[in-house]
């Protein structure tokens, strides 16, 4: 099957992925956009587990007060260059990850972030992760993908290392 332009824009704007790998992903998909996003979407998982290690000291830190001002929350996510963290697809990602931290609740980041004792007390630990990890939570703009994945989408669309380093919830009234 031909791949033409229009197939490749129409992926690249429901993906957010670069021209030459959703040409790549239609061709080895033979033009099934479902079969093309999921090439897609495997391809950014192991790109965001090679670009994991690399030093990531730029970044932004976004604040999210929700309507009434009874909520407000600061976080910091972290990137490689300054470049990318004035990028209009980071900005939007860590206005959505605030949003999210406002709306969902989490404790912790990641589950390795979960102390031993707490896990120990949990009778199902996965149940428990997705409830408290942020990472892990159904992502409050689409919950058909978790907040993990739309990280990595991000990831393989920009090419750098970029993870969440903290942050911090406020609500009028409740008190840590």
């Amino acid at each position: 099957m031909a791949i033409s332009a229009d197939m490749i824009k129409q992926l690249r704007e429901m993906t957010s992925c670069g021209v030459i790998e959703c040409k790549k992903a239609l061709e080895e998909s033979q033009g099934d956009f479902n079969k093309a996003k999921e090439i897609l979407q495997k391809r950014g998982l192991e790109i965001a587990a090679k670009k994991a290690g690399r030093v990531a000291k730029e970044g932004r830190v976004e604040a999210y007060i929700h309507l009434g001002n009874k909520i407000g929350v600061l976080v910091e996510a972290n990137c490689e260059t300054d470049f990318v963290a004035k990028n209009a697809d980071f900005i939007a990602f860590t206005k959505n990850a605030a949003m999210q931290i406002a709306a969902m609740n989490p404790k912790y980041i990641k589950r390795e972030d979960i102390p031993e004792e707490v896990l120990k007390e949990q009778p199902d630990i996965n149940k428990y992760a997705k409830e408290v990890c942020l990472l892990e939570q159904p992502f409050v703009r689409d919950s058909s993908q978790t907040l993990q994945d739309v990280l990595n989408g991000l990831v393989a669309s920009i090419g750098e290392n970029i993870f969440i380093s903290r942050f911090k919830r406020f609500k009028v009234g409740e008190i840590e």
